[in-house]
């Protein structure tokens, strides 16, 4: 397939905003970065009998914004308000973990969210939060963001040396990006960037990530998911995957470097995206995008341009 002129340039414009949120050592590479595992870090306890969450790693695997491996192979999705309502002092046992570990990690303010099963993280800018929650998500931990506010997921059933030890290690991972990879006038302009997409579309979040949306109505997600997952078919032929996640749907690709590749040009399309290996996860939200119409036209125009390239 050929791309023609106007999906050229529609092709250099998502490459061109692809760079601009990279950090500066993906920038002119990120087609070569393999998504293979440095395995994980074991825990370190000090002598308070404490995780030592500060001390636990020298450097971190690739960024999945930049085709690195995801952190989680499944998502990673906040707890229920019943469960969290069944289990209310184990639930703040781990909400207390998870702020101790952020604050060590990070040195950002943490607390309990508002929300059942988040918890809030103060970033220095509304810029690095919307970063954050990019690339957070693309590790397929669920996150949601309100201007300078990070929200990252708890719940009663997590674990310290699995669900606590997931939050606090994509968030020490994507802030040692953040912080030490990227210069101040790329922060500026991830900024600009951020606004200037919000402009023409805002950003497509799954709807458990956006505030009002409620997970007690899965036969309007189903529905819309139904729909949704016609079209692109339709206009495709990506089909529905086996997985079912309120506020996504999944669409199988035919290879790992596809839905990579669709993933990082949604996000730059200002649609929140992930995968779990082959499976490419694009947002449903009943509030933001009411018919899946953002969505379909994003996954129909970048499977094109993925065809062309």
């Amino acid at each position: 397939m050929t791309l023609g002129v106007e999906d050229q340039e529609a092709l250099a414009a998502l490459e061109f905003r692809l760079r601009a949120i990279l950090p500066e050592e993906y920038q002119d590479c990120y087609e070569d970065v393999q998504p293979v595992s440095m395995g994980s870090a074991g825990l370190k306890y000090g002598a308070d009998g404490k995780v030592a969450w500060n001390e636990m790693w020298a450097t971190f695997c690739d960024l999945a914004m930049a085709g690195g491996p995801p952190h989680k192979g499944m998502l990673l999705e906040p707890g229920a308000q019943l469960e969290i309502d069944a289990n209310t002092g184990r639930y703040q046992e781990v909400v207390d973990e998870i702020v101790r570990g952020v604050r060590l990690v990070t040195g950002l303010a943490a607390r309990a969210s508002s929300i059942p099963g988040w918890v809030r993280v103060d970033c220095h800018s509304d810029a690095m939060a919307g970063w954050l929650l990019r690339a957070i998500v693309m590790e397929n931990v669920s996150a949601r963001c309100e201007g300078s506010a990070l929200d990252l997921p708890a719940g009663p059933g997590y674990r310290v040396e699995k669900e606590i030890k997931n939050v606090v290690t994509v968030v020490a991972k994507t802030c040692h990006y953040w912080t030490g990879h990227m210069w101040r006038a790329q922060k500026r302009e991830i900024a600009e960037l951020f606004a200037k997409m919000a402009d023409g579309s805002p950003l497509v979040e799954p709807g458990l990530a956006s505030a009002g949306i409620s997970a007690d109505s899965p036969d309007r997600y189903d529905e819309i998911s139904a729909r949704m997952a016609g079209r692109i078919c339709q206009d495709t032929g990506l089909t529905r995957s086996r997985h079912r996640y309120t506020g996504w749907l999944g669409l199988d690709c035919t290879s790992v470097g596809i839905a990579i590749w669709m993933m990082r040009a949604l996000v730059a399309s200002n649609i929140l995206s992930r995968r779990e290996e082959t499976t490419l996860f694009v947002p449903v939200n009943p509030a933001t995008d009411v018919t899946g119409d953002i969505v379909v036209r994003a996954v129909s125009r970048i499977h094109r341009l993925a065809d062309g390239r």
